[in-house]
């Protein structure tokens, strides 16, 4: 029986001490490695080889981290962790809110940044096999498309990060429920978190700015103070 291929791990970063312990580190833990230390450098690994999950360094020479994050997402929703020297929490929310799926402040230990990794392959891996029953979901003027993996608005595609695809898929599953921030975290299968993260809101502020007309009066994804967020398919009309 032919084994699966291993999992492609693009490492992006411009110390070449580092992307040489990654590369030895995550070879050892059974993944297929590739290393670059700039943006041209990484568009040039892609061409050979399109990788499951990017570990993308903030502070690169020429093109920064939050660039080239900004870029990849507006052609793909490979999942990416961002590394960082400065481990400030502004660097962490800029990452997320440009599109990355976590975020590892240097140093670190290659233990957890491979638990991190692990934890978003599973939840890509988890995402992509599944094929519900009823393989869409409407509201408003959109359709969300789960075995497709895509957003449609009248018919065109809005383009959506995976953790953004997830966590939509997980609001629309409990429409006109408070949901808590626990709960969505508890729901989105392999995410990695600590007691203050952030992420979830930020995923929110992220999707209202693609799918609700006024992001500052949303009418999809509303928030109950104190409590979480609440999913209204109904939109402006209840």
């Amino acid at each position: 029986m032919t084994s699966p291929a291993p999992h492609r791990i693009l490492v992006v970063d411009d110390d070449p001490a580092l992307r040489d312990l990654l590369h030895a580190y995550l070879s050892d833990n059974g993944f297929a490695v590739d290393a670059a230390g700039d943006g041209t450098a990484m568009r040039r690994q892609m061409e050979h080889h399109v990788p499951d999950a990017i570990v993308l360094d903030l502070m690169l020479p020429g093109e920064d981290g939050l660039t080239l994050a900004r870029e990849l997402r507006s052609t793909s929703d490979v999942p990416i962790l961002m590394l960082s020297a400065r481990g400030e929490e502004i660097d962490r929310i800029v990452g997320l809110e440009v599109g990355a799926d976590d975020y590892l402040p240097k140093p670190f230990s290659p233990r957890e940044l491979l638990a991190r990794l692990r934890a978003l392959l599973r939840r890509s891996r988890t995402a992509s096999a599944a094929r519900p029953e009823n393989p869409t979901r409407r509201f408003g003027p959109f359709v969300l498309d789960l075995a497709g993996y895509r957003l449609l608005r009248d018919g065109d595609e809005v383009k959506l990060t995976s953790a953004e695809f997830d966590l939509l898929r997980v609001m629309t599953e409990r429409p006109n429920r408070v949901l808590s921030r626990d709960e969505l975290m508890d729901s989105l299968k392999g995410y990695e978190r600590d007691p203050f993260d952030r992420s979830i809101d930020i995923r929110v502020t992220r999707l209202r700015r693609k799918i609700e007309d006024d992001p500052a009066a949303p009418a999809y994804i509303r928030t109950v103070r104190g409590e979480g967020y609440l999913f209204n398919p109904k939109g402006a009309s209840s």
